[in-house]
C-alpha cells in the first residue's frame, strides 16, 4: 500500500534556548558524611559560597559537583571551608585531579581498613557478652555484671569512640547526624546502666548489653555497606583504570627505526639523543606524535592507525566482546587493547579529550546528578535528625508522664519483644520483666527511636540506583548522563528516530541517472575523457532493475533516447560531482564517490554555497550549477516534470539544473539497518509509539516507513534541520514526552529540544552535549536497551525510596511503643539499631540486584 507521509508546515511552537555559555563545573572528593543529614548540610555550605550556582552531593561515591560562575570560585578556598567544618575535602580541578584520585581510593581503603577491624573489636564484646548470658553460673566471671559493664566501657571506648566523636561534633557544628543519633543512644543506655548498678536502690534494670550490641549491630551495617557501595561502583573503577599511565614515544622520520621492536636501533649510541623509543606518561603526549604500541597493550590515546595491521578489543569502550580489525588510516580509542599486531599510531586527542576519559567524564557527570524524585528526601534529610531527636523527647515525655499511668500493665512487659539482660538472639521472646519504674521504660523508649530512624536509608536511595545503573550502561556502552534523564526515560511515550544515518546505513549508492539536458546551452558533443562511459539504460537496468520504465520517461520527457542513454549520464554525473564537491552530506559523498570509480575527472569549479536541507550550488565552468530537492529547484524557478518524481518513487532524487534549465536527476537509495525493523518492533512492545523524521522526499520517507510497518501518521517527512525542533515541540505540546534518536551532530537542535535525546554511534564524538544517553556501539537495539535500562534502575530508585520511607514511617512508632499497650512489643536499643544497620544495607543491596536483569 502506498501513502504519502505528511511534511511539517511552519509553526510557532517555542523551542528551547541553547545556553550559548554555560557556568563553569567544579568537582570535590568530599570525606566525613555519614548519612544524608551530611550531605545535605555540605550542599548548605556550598550554596552560601560567592558565585555557586548550585551545588549537588553524591552520598554514595562522596562527590559534590558545584555549578559555578565563570571564573568565580576559588576550588581550593571551597575545599578548605568544607575541610574546616569537618568534611575533609580536595578539588579534582587543575594538575592535581590524578593525585586527588589516586588519593580519594586510598583514603577509602584505610577507612574500610579501620571499619573492619573496629568491628572485629565490636563482634569479640558482643561473643563475651553473650557468653556471659549461655553459661550463667557455669562461668561467674563472664556473667558478673561487673564483667558486662567492662565491656560496655570497651565498646564505647574503642569501636564505638570514632561514632561518638563523630556524632558529637556534628552536633557540635548544628550539622547532626547518623552517628549523633547512635552516640545519643548508646550514651544515654550506658548512663542508665551505670546510675542502676551504682544506686541499686532505684530497683532499675542494668542493660550494658546494649550499647555493646547496639555499636556492632551498627559498624556491621556501615561495613556491609561500604563493601556493597564499593561493588556498586566497580564498573566505574574499571573504566578509570582503562586510562593507561604509559605510552611509547617514537620518532616516525628515524630511517633504523623498526616499529616492530622494542630493541634500539644498533647504530643507536644514546638512549637519550637517538632513541628507538622513549616512554612517557600518556597525559603528557601531544596532537601529532608518533607512539609505538605492541601486542597486548593498551592504546594511550585516541589516535590513527599510520603502520601495521592489528586487531582492537574495543568491548570496555563498546560492549562488543568481538576485536575489531584496525589498518592504516583506522581511528583507535585510549584504553582499547591491541589484541594482535605491533603498530605504529599518530595521536589525535590526548588528556581529557580522549573518548575513554570523556567516557569517565559523563559516568562521574550522571552519579552526581540526582533525579527530581529524589527532592522529597533531601528535603525530609535537612530536618531528619532533628525531627527524630524532637519525637524521642516526646516519646520519652509522654510514657513518663500519661503513658504508664493509662496503661500500667506495660510496667510488667509482658511478652516483650527485648533484648536485654539475659537475651542474645534479637526477637526472641523473653521472660516476664517487672518494670518497676516508668522513668527506665520512658527512657528505653527514646533511646529504641534514636537508634531506629535511619538518615542512610533516604540519602543511598537514589545515588546507589544510579551508581550502578551507570556502571552497567558503561559496560555496554550505554552512557546515562543522570538521574534526571532516567526519570524523563521512564515518562518517556514516544521515540522519533530520524532517517538518514539512524534507522538506515546511511550509505547511499546511486541507481538511477537520468539525463534531460534539453534546451541547455551545454555541449553535448564536447569530447570528455571519460574512463568508464556507460549506456544509462544498461546502467538502469544493472543497478535499479527499472530500464523500462526510466527509459520511457526519458523517451517521453527529452524525445531523444538514443543520446540520452549514450554518454551524456557520465556528463551529468561529472557536473554533480563538481557541485556536491563543495558540501559535506552523505548525499554528495555517493556521488564524489560513484565519479571516483567510474574515473571521471572533476570539473572546474568555485564559489560554493549550501543551503541546508535544500541543496548546493557552484559555478561549474563559468556557469551557476544547482543541485537539489525539488523544492531547491523551484526556489530556482526550474520545472520539475512529475514523470521523474514518479519514476524515482521511493528514492533520494537529487535534481541538476542551471541558468533555469533541468539538466538532468540523480536518484539514490539507502539501505535500512539489519536491526532497524527489530528495534521499532521491541520499542512498540514497551508500548511507545515509533516515528520517523526525515528531511528527504515524502516517497523516499514512505518507502522507508513500509519496511518498518510505520504508519504515515508516524512519519514527519519534508522537514528541514531548523524545523526539526519545531516538528518535536509540537509533539510536545500535544501532551508527548519524546526521545529523539539522531547521530548527535545535523539533529543536535531537535536532540536539544526533546525529552530525551539519544545520540547514536557517537564514538570519537563522545563529547555531544546535545545527548542525554550517548550510545557508543553502532546498533539501534542499544536505543532499546537504554530505555530498558533507564527504566529498570529508576524503578529500583522507586523501590529504594519507598522502602525508606516505608522503613522510617513505620519503624519509629514501632521503636516509640505504639504495639506496647495491645500486644506487649517492646523494641530494646539494640534491636532497633540491628533494624537501622539492616535499612541500609538492604537499600544498597536492592540497587545491587538491577544486574540480574542485565547480565552479558
Amino acid at each position: 500500500m502506498q501513502f504519502l507521509p505528511k511534511t511539517i508546515p511552519e509553526i510557532q511552537s517555542e523551542i528551547l534556548p541553547v545556553n550559548e555559555s554555560p557556568p563553569e563545573l567544579v568537582t570535590f572528593d568530599v570525606g566525613g558524611m555519614k548519612c544524608a543529614g551530611c550531605a545535605k548540610a555540605v550542599e548548605r555550605q556550598l550554596m552560601q559560597y560567592s558565585g555557586v550556582i548550585s551545588a549537588c552531593v553524591n552520598l554514595a561515591v562522596e562527590v559534590a559537583t558545584v555549578e559555578c560562575q565563570p571564573g568565580a570560585v576559588d576550588a581550593e578556598a571551597l575545599a578548605k571551608k568544607l575541610t574546616d567544618n569537618g568534611f575533609p575535602s580536595q578539588s579534582r580541578s587543575g594538575e592535581n585531579q590524578q593525585e586527588a584520585e589516586a588519593a580519594t581510593i586510598e583514603r577509602r581503603g584505610q577507612e574500610i581498613r579501620q571499619q573492619i577491624k573496629q568491628l572485629t573489636i565490636a563482634l569479640i564484646l558482643i561473643i563475651l557478652s553473650g557468653l556471659g548470658h549461655v553459661l550463667g553460673t557455669k562461668a561467674p566471671i563472664l556473667s558478673n555484671i561487673w564483667f558486662h559493664w567492662g565491656l560496655a566501657t570497651l565498646a564505647l571506648l574503642l569501636p564505638g569512640r570514632p561514632i561518638i566523636v563523630d556524632g558529637c561534633r556534628s552536633l557540635w557544628r548544628n550539622a547532626p547526624n547518623m552517628n549523633t543519633l547512635v552516640a545519643l543512644g548508646a550514651v544515654t543506655a550506658y548512663t542508665a546502666s551505670n546510675a542502676a548498678l551504682l544506686f541499686p536502690r532505684m530497683g532499675w534494670e542494668c542493660f550494658f548489653d546494649e550499647p555493646v550490641m547496639l555499636l556492632g549491630f551498627i559498624l556491621l551495617g556501615k561495613t556491609l555497606e561500604q563493601q556493597a557501595r564499593r561493588r556498586a561502583a566497580s564498573a566505574l573503577q574499571a573504566l578509570i583504570a582503562l586510562q593507561p599511565a604509559k605510552a611509547r614515544l617514537v620518532d616516525f622520520k628515524l630511517s633504523s627505526l623498526d616499529w616492530r621492536s622494542e630493541e634500539l636501533p644498533l647504530n643507536s649510541t644514546s638512549e637519550v639523543y637517538n632513541p628507538q623509543y622513549i616512554e612517557i606518561p600518556a597525559d603528557r603526549v601531544r596532537v601529532g606524535e608518533w607512539l609505538q604500541v605492541l601486542p597486548g597493550e593498551k592504546i594511550p590515546v585516541d589516535g590513527e592507525i599510520c603502520e601495521g595491521k592489528t586487531t582492537i578489543d574495543e568491548s570496555m569502550l563498546t560492549g562488543e566482546s568481538m576485536p575489531v580489525l584496525k589498518q592504516p588510516g583506522d581511528t583507535v580509542a585510549a584504553g582499547t587493547i591491541n589484541k594482535s599486531g605491533a603498530v605504529v599510531m599518530r595521536a589525535t586527542r590526548t588528556g581529557k579529550e580522549t573518548t575513554v576519559a570523556q567516557m569517565v567524564a559523563l559516568v562521574q557527570a550522571a552519579q552526581t546528578r540526582k533525579a527530581p524524585i529524589q527532592n522529597l528526601a533531601d528535603t525530609v534529610a535537612g530536618y531528619f535528625v532533628y525531627g527524630v531527636m524532637a519525637i524521642s523527647v516526646l516519646t520519652f515525655l509522654f510514657w513518663y508522664f500519661a503513658g504508664t499511668h493509662i496503661w500500667p500493665s506495660v510496667l510488667l512487659g509482658h511478652g516483650a519483644m527485648n533484648m536485654g539482660h539475659g537475651a542474645m538472639n534479637m526477637g526472641n521472646e523473653l521472660p516476664i520483666i517487672h518494670y518497676q519504674s516508668p522513668l527506665l521504660l520512658s527512657l528505653k523508649l527514646a533511646i529504641a527511636v534514636l537508634v531506629i530512624a535511619c538518615p542512610c536509608a533516604l540519602g543511598l536511595a537514589t545515588p546507589t540506583a544510579i551508581l550502578v545503573g551507570s556502571g552497567i550502561g558503561a559496560e555496554r556502552g550505554l552512557l546515562i548522563r543522570g538521574g534526571d534523564v532516567l526519570e524523563r526515560v521512564h515518562q518517556l511515550d514516544t521515540v522519533v528516530f530520524d532517517k538518514t544515518g539512524t534507522l538506515t546505513t546511511g550509505n547511499l549508492t546511486l541507481t538511477d541517472y537520468l539525463p534531460i539536458f534539453q534546451n541547455s546551452e551545454w555541449d553535448l558533443n564536447s569530447d570528455i575523457n571519460v574512463g568508464n562511459k556507460q549506456d544509462v539504460c544498461s546502467t538502469i537496468d544493472g543497478v535499479s532493475g527499472n530500464k523500462q520504465d526510466v527509459c520511457s520517461t526519458i523517451d517521453g520527457v527529452s524525445g531523444n533516447r538514443q543520446d540520452a542513454c549514450s554518454t551524456i549520464d557520465s556528463k551529468l554525473l561529472q557536473i554533480a560531482a563538481a557541485v556536491e564537491r563543495g558540501a559535506c552530506h552523505p548525499i554528495a559523498a555517493a556521488i564524489l564517490l560513484e565519479a571516483q570509480q567510474q574515473g571521471l575527472p572533476l570539473l572546474a569549479a568555485e564559489d560554493f554555497y549550501t543551503e541546508p536541507g535544500l541543496g548546493v550550488s557552484a559555478l561549474v565552468e563559468g556557469r551557476r550549477v544547482f543541485a537539489g530537492n525539488a523544492e531547491w529547484m523551484k526556489d530556482q524557478g526550474v520545472a520539475v516534470a512529475t514523470q521523474l518524481s514518479g519514476s524515482l518513487q521511493g528514492k533520494t532524487a537529487v535534481y541538476v539544473a542551471s541558468e533555469g534549465v533541468l539538466l538532468g536527476v540523480i536518484g539514490l537509495k539507502d539501505t535500512l539497518r539489519p536491526d532497524a525493523k527489530a528495534a521499532v518492533e521491541r520499542l512498540r512492545g514497551m508500548g511507545l509509539r515509533v516515528m520517523m523524521l526525515t528531511g528527504d522526499t515524502p516517497s523516499a520517507a514512505a518507502a522507508t516507513a513500509q519496511q518498518l510497518d510505520l504508519t504515515a501518521a508516524d512519519v514527519l517527512a519534508g522537514v528541514r534541520p531548523e524545523g526539526k525542533a519545531r516538528a518535536i515541540a509540537t509533539l510536545q505540546a500535544q501532551g508527548c514526552k519524546v526521545a529523539v534518536v539522531g547521530d548527535g551532530i545535523n539533529d543536535a537542535p531537535a536532540l536539544a529540544q526533546a525529552d530525551v535525546g539519544i545520540g547514536l554511534h557517537c564514538g570519537t564524538d563522545v563529547a555531544v552535549e546535545t545527548a542525554q544517553i550517548v550510545l557508543m556501539r553502532n546498533a539501534l537495539m542499544d536505543v532499546v536497551e537504554s530505555i530498558e535500562l533507564g527504566r529498570a534502575t529508576f524503578n529500583k530508585i522507586r523501590q529504594n525510596l519507598f522502602w525508606a520511607f516505608g522503613y522510617n514511617t513505620l519503624g519509629i512508632p514501632v521503636a516509640a511503643g505504639i504495639l506496647l499497650p495491645a500486644t506487649g512489643i517492646l523494641l530494646s536499643p539494640a534491636a532497633a539499631g540491628a533494624f537501622m544497620a539492616f535499612s541500609s544495607v538492604s537499600v544498597v543491596t536492592n540497587s545491587l540486584f538491577l544486574r540480574r536483569g542485565f547480565r552479558a
